[in-house]
């Protein structure tokens, strides 16, 4: 049985992504199912199963995924202009239970969101 998540699979290369950035803690890419023009995710390459998992351990790799997207969304034009979006538990919207941030922008957005 194989449990590598669909996220562990884009680390580790077993699936192809559009990947943005990548560097030892971190990878960015597109999303395969785009909400925004604009649509990229950022996630550890640590498999942190939520946020609501994360510890004060992980509070620098965290600050480092967002500042991550920001960067993304700046070089694709969007520097003040983008909505960050986590689903914390099924409940919420999570689908993939590896921590990713969405970075989304390119249209506008309602509040309160969902």
């Amino acid at each position: 049985m194989n449990d590598k998540t669909l996220f562990e699979k884009i680390i580790g290369g077993e699936i192809p992504a559009e990947i943005l950035y990548e560097d030892e803690v971190a990878i960015a890419f597109k999303d395969i199912n785009p909400q925004a023009p604009f649509h990229v995710l950022v996630c550890p390459k640590t498999p942190i199963k939520m946020l609501s998992k994360s510890t004060v351990e992980d509070e620098k790799l965290l600050g480092s995924l967002m500042r991550i997207g920001s960067s993304i969304a700046e070089k694709a034009g969007f520097k003040d202009k983008f909505r960050v979006v986590v689903n914390n538990g099924a409940e919420a919207g999570q689908t993939v239970f590896h921590l990713h941030l969405h970075f989304l922008a390119g249209r506008d957005f309602a509040w309160p969101p969902g």
